[in-house]
């Protein structure tokens, strides 16, 4: 794994975890990282469990204006018009293309203090959102200035990608909460159900997917990118019944936007683990 991170010039953290038997793999599993927009998959366990306790109705319809958006490449972010979804369908935006400003409309119903609150419920110890979509996106223009966001000059000087100014979490902590979400211990019931087939909607197959290149092996997975940081955790679930939590975060030593071997490597490290790991359990079924 730590020779996959080098080969494409990325520092790599990771956890691996068996769903089922508990066995793990880590490499720098404890170390804090900046989630990005990894930290959705917090918001989103939030609603959901607050949903199945009966403190929010998925179904009620939310308006978005056009003005005052969050900026985002994707989804509500790039329209040009006023729109009203449903919670439950900007939780779908959120999980699906990362959207910032379906994200940022959750957060404002729900609040980081109760975000928080459900991390440290649910064992996270080193989870914290700091702030919302639009205050970090805020902070990474106000930090970058006119100047080119590939300059490395510039990219020393971004906050948001220290993890004690920002979001943050840690590897382990990340499967700890994929672990609960698929034991049904975040959300229970149908409504679990319901998070999970979102994050297996991501439409995002160029990392954590990409060493997983077959039909019967299902990828759920959250994505997180800033300037030199590429991520995603989620779940990889095999058609012999394994399933496996995994959670890799990258800081690349190259600035530039676009670099393909380090959104690979996430996939290659992430198959490395979950092979190490059936490995693991068959010579423990053969003894």
């Amino acid at each position: 794994m730590a020779a996959a991170f080098a080969d494409a010039g990325v520092t790599g953290r990771l956890h691996a975890r068996d769903l089922d038997t508990g066995a793990e793999i880590g490499l720098g599993a404890d170390t804090a990282v900046s989630t990005a927009s990894v930290h959705k998959l917090c918001l989103l366990v939030t609603l959901y469990r607050e949903a199945a306790a009966g403190r929010i109705d998925l179904t009620r319809q939310v308006d978005v204006p056009a003005a005052g958006r969050t900026p985002g490449s994707t989804g509500l972010g790039a329209m040009l018009d006023d729109a009203r979804l449903s919670l439950r369908d900007l939780a779908y935006l959120t999980a699906a293309v990362s959207d910032n400003t379906a994200a940022d409309t959750l957060w404002d119903r729900i609040g980081l203090d109760t975000v928080n609150r459900t991390m440290a419920d649910l064992g996270l110890t080193r989870t914290v959102a700091v702030h919302k979509l639009r205050d970090l996106i805020a902070a990474l223009a106000e930090d970058t200035g006119p100047d080119s966001p590939v300059d490395p000059a510039v990219v020393a000087r971004l906050r948001v990608l220290d993890p004690a100014f920002t979001n943050h979490s840690t590897p382990r902590d990340m499967t700890t909460l994929l672990a609960a979400l698929w034991h049904g211990d975040a959300c229970p019931g149908d409504h679990g159900a319901a998070l999970r087939r979102l994050l297996g909607l991501q439409v995002w197959p160029h990392r954590l997917a990409s060493g997983f290149p077959y039909d019967d092996v299902r990828v759920h997975g959250k994505t997180g990118t800033l300037p030199t940081l590429r991520h995603e955790v989620g779940v990889v679930e095999y058609p012999d019944g394994g399933r496996y939590a995994l959670a890799v975060f990258t800081r690349a030593a190259a600035t530039t936007i676009t670099l393909p071997a380090a959104d690979a490597a996430i996939g290659t490290a992430a198959r490395l683990a979950v092979d190490a790991l059936r490995a693991q359990a068959a010579a423990g079924r053969a003894r």
